[in-house]
């Protein structure tokens, strides 16, 4: 479970409810503090068991490069509403949240947007990216891998489909997370957030998406066919898909590879500002590249 370490939106962060034609998606939206909004925005979308609060740390860094940043809760997931019906949860599903998402927070002008995906929304904004529905300036995959989850996180994964339908939320938090986030010397007040943020999880999403992540297929192939500035970015340490197998699907992708001293598997709550430097890079980066072909026609 990302865990942020704190939750005090720094300034120009404020929430926002995203209202779509599909429902109502909670978010966190940062604009500059100083300065105006000249480049092309971002959407972040959080991981399995996460939030867009897992991303509060590199919010305002990001949106003081000049672009208004957008970080979500997908559907079912802590302040956004889902249904009991396991479909919507699919990949598929959720993937149309994010062309959805795109699309209107560009405003219906087809603006570029980038999108990056934090583990299992990196999985999901695969998605998106893949149905071609909308056309991203530029993709992350965050901490994310070619396919299913493996090691210590399937093992959780596993956990999750097996108890949840039967033990309910609060099992899995007594049980599982609360000692992990003890054991971890988390505060007490992200410690209630982090219950508070389990708690309020559709257990049919929770269920579904574990479902999800743990038997994802490998795409990578049908990516590398999307004409989109693609970066992979993770930490040296990252216990969630290996290093090696990151950095394998980056090599098969043809895309840049930047991996973070110090982070594990949430670079944005481990190494902010690295993540934040790396991001705006490749952001700028991408825009110059496309801005360039535009200018000559191709």
């Amino acid at each position: 479970m990302s865990t942020p370490r704190f939750l005090d939106l720094p300034p120009g962060v404020a929430p926002q409810k995203i209202e779509t034609s599909q429902g109502t998606f909670a978010a966190l939206e940062a604009l500059p503090v100083s300065g105006v909004v000249e480049r092309w925005p971002a959407l972040l979308v959080p991981g399995l068991t996460g939030s867009k609060e897992d991303f509060i740390a590199i919010l305002q860094t990001l949106a003081q490069s000049g672009r208004r940043v957008v970080a979500v809760d997908l559907r079912g997931q802590y302040e956004t509403p889902g249904p009991d019906d396991p479909a919507a949860y699919s990949f598929a599903a959720l993937g149309a949240d994010v062309d959805l998402l795109a699309q209107t927070l560009s405003g219906g002008d087809g603006e570029p947007m980038h999108l990056v995906g934090h583990s299992f929304g990196g999985l999901v904004a695969r998605e998106a990216v893949i149905d071609g529905r909308t056309k991203f300036a530029s993709f992350t995959l965050m901490s994310s891998g070619p396919s299913g989850i493996v090691g210590e996180r399937a093992r959780s994964g596993k956990t999750i489909m097996k108890e949840l339908p039967l033990l309910g939320l609060e099992h899995l938090w007594s049980t599982r997370f609360e000692p992990e986030a003890l054991a971890n010397g988390v505060p007490d007040e992200i410690i209630a957030f982090l219950r508070k943020r389990l708690l309020a999880n559709s257990p049919t999403a929770l269920s579904r998406m574990a479902e999800q992540v743990l038997g994802a297929p490998d795409r990578t192939d049908e990516l590398r066919q999307i004409e989109v500035p693609t970066l992979v970015l993770y930490g040296e340490r990252d216990d969630g898909w290996p290093a090696e197998l990151q950095s394998e699907m980056a090599a098969r992708l043809e895309a840049e590879c930047v991996v973070l001293p110090g982070a594990a598997h949430s670079p944005a709550v481990e190494a902010p500002e690295t993540t934040a430097t790396a991001l705006v890079r490749f952001w700028n980066a991408a825009e110059h590249q496309q801005l360039d072909i535009r200018s000559n026609g191709l």
